[in-house]
């Protein structure tokens, strides 16, 4: 159901037949579109869901976690807005967390990288991963006692390697920047996280020499975080097949989330 800004009318959601019914809200959207506020529901014998306390999978990442330009169903490519072909709750994270029995949340920004964003030299996810919003100069920050995951899984790689847009000043990636930042992201997330378990996931869109320098600069990341925490969890790390994505773009579309999915399901079932 697509909310525009500053609507405040009520959304019907009408039921097929008779009899009792359970409705969950999920935002299909990236934090970039900004907050939805509820300010009440109403209904028949309404009652809240009893819900157990379960693991949580916490995934950081850029557009392809957002499930951004995958979904075709409402608005095809290149109509509409940008976040019209969002479907955050078919991405690969929420596709395997339902799949595992896990809660889960998304850390999410459309372009953002380690150290750079897809076409400019910054914001990056470490200048912004400690806000609400996920802006630079996000005046809210995120409170870090809200959730205790079990699992954070960080895959950001894929627009620190873009070529840009052509329009600014692109310098070529910097393998040794990436993999420094990257490390003091991971050990900035194991400060607010000390008791989970870091997963590092490559991308499906970064292919060919480039792919091999991403897996190469993964692998140490995870050296050198193993070796600065020597009494915890290693770092897990997965490295997803390479594929031509047919979503708007070059992103993956539903479809190729669900094969995502299907690669990492057994990964994160083994971390828990």
């Amino acid at each position: 159901m697509r909310i525009d800004g500053n609507e405040n009318a009520p959304i019907i959601i009408e039921a097929e037949k008779e009899g009792t019914h359970s409705v969950t809200i999920y935002k299909a959207t990236e934090a970039h579109t900004g907050p939805i506020f509820i300010s009440g529901i109403e209904g028949q014998n309404i009652k809240p869901i009893i819900t157990k306390e379960t693991p949580l999978i916490e995934f950081i990442g850029n557009s392809i976690t957002c499930g951004a330009a995958a979904d075709t169903s409402e608005y095809p490519c290149n109509s509409g807005f940008y976040h019209d072909q969002h479907n955050a709750y078919m991405a690969y994270g929420p596709r395997t967390a339902r799949a595992l029995g896990l809660d889960f949340v998304l850390s999410s920004v459309s372009g953002i990288g380690i150290y750079r964003t897809w076409n400019m030299e910054s914001p990056n996810m470490p200048e912004v991963f400690e806000t609400a919003d996920f802006q630079v100069n996000g005046k809210r920050k995120w409170d870090f006692n809200k959730i205790n995951p079990t699992i954070v899984s960080i895959a950001l790689g894929t627009n620190d390697f873009s070529n840009g847009d052509g329009v600014n000043p692109r310098t070529p990636f910097d393998s040794k920047l990436f993999t420094e930042r990257y490390i003091l992201f991971v050990k900035q997330v194991k400060s607010h996280y000390p008791n989970a378990k870091i997963a590092l996931l490559s991308s499906p869109m970064v292919t060919g020499e480039n792919e091999v320098v991403f897996q190469n600069c993964l692998l140490e990341v995870k050296t050198a975080i193993d070796k600065l925490y020597p009494n915890e969890t290693p770092v897990a790390l997965h490295f997803f097949k390479s594929m031509q994505a047919t979503g708007c773009s070059g992103h993956p579309n539903v479809a190729e989330h669900q094969l995502m999915a299907e690669q990492v399901i057994p990964f994160f079932k083994e971390m828990l």
